[in-house]
């Protein structure tokens, strides 16, 4: 009761190892762009720090922002359809909590920069370029999502018309914001990599390199992710009316 189970919607045992494959796939190209990146900001661009050293500073920008709007955001679109068989009021505690941890990280690179820019000598413009606009309106977007979706379906949680009216939407802008942190990740490091005359001079090429796998890494890792999240045969089947899922969290 309360739980859901590929076989229950047609799907074969082959296809949900098939499933899980991809899912496995999916962890191992969003881990390896978060190496990917550290490894060219702590070999190639100073380090990591968050004392006077601005170039330290800066690189944490980059880091959190991969490891918050993309890796930890991805899996959480992904939690719902690999743990089928987990009540659902638990996966949604779990997504929200990584969508919080997510929301922290970002929040995180998003000071560094910030910080970064005001501390220079002579201080340098805040959100003058593409990539700052599309990452910062990302980011508000996420955070106006979160609550939304934490009001609506986890606490106080609203009656169960205006969820269901409500789902695809926050379903739909789960996905387009998503994508926008996807964009918004790729215009930045290709930005830095602009800047660092990374494309330019013949002897950067391990960090052009890495930053062009990188990349790369990011859209296999959206593709799954986007993939598994709306492959409607692995969808949870509707929750029973006694499940947890529809009983209120505190009583009335």
């Amino acid at each position: 009761m309360g739980k859901g189970n590929f076989d229950e919607i047609g799907s074969t045992r082959a296809s949900i190892r098939w499933y899980y494959f991809i899912a496995i796939c999916a962890q191992l190209f969003g881990i390896s762009a978060v190496i990917l990146i550290g490894v060219l900001l702590a070999q190639y661009a100073g380090g990591f720090g968050w004392g006077s050293n601005l170039d330290k500073l800066f690189n944490n920008h980059p880091l959190f922002m991969v490891l918050g709007m993309i890796l930890f955001y991805g899996d959480a679109i992904l939690v719902y359809r690999v743990f089928p068989n987990v009540t659902k009021i638990w996966i949604k505690i779990l997504h929200a909590v990584l969508l919080a941890t997510s929301l922290i990280l970002s929040s995180i690179g998003l000071k560094a920069v910030f910080d970064s820019h005001s501390n220079a000598k002579p201080p340098k413009d805040h959100l003058d370029s593409l990539h700052s606009w599309v990452g910062l309106a990302t980011v508000v977007l996420f955070g106006l999502q979160w609550v939304c979706g934490f009001v609506a379906f986890l606490f106080p949680r609203l009656n169960k018309e205006i969820r269901v009216a409500y789902l695809p939407s926050h379903k739909l802008w789960g996905k387009l914001i998503f994508i926008f942190a996807v964009v918004s990740v790729l215009m930045g490091t290709t930005e830095q990599g602009v800047y660092s005359n990374y494309f330019s001079d013949k002897n950067m090429r391990t960090q052009r390199n890495i930053i062009n796998l990188f990349g790369i890494c990011v859209l296999i890792f959206a593709a799954l992710v986007l993939y598994l999240a709306s492959n409607l045969g692995f969808q949870r089947p509707p929750e029973p009316k006694d499940a947890p899922e529809n009983q209120p969290l505190i009583s009335e």
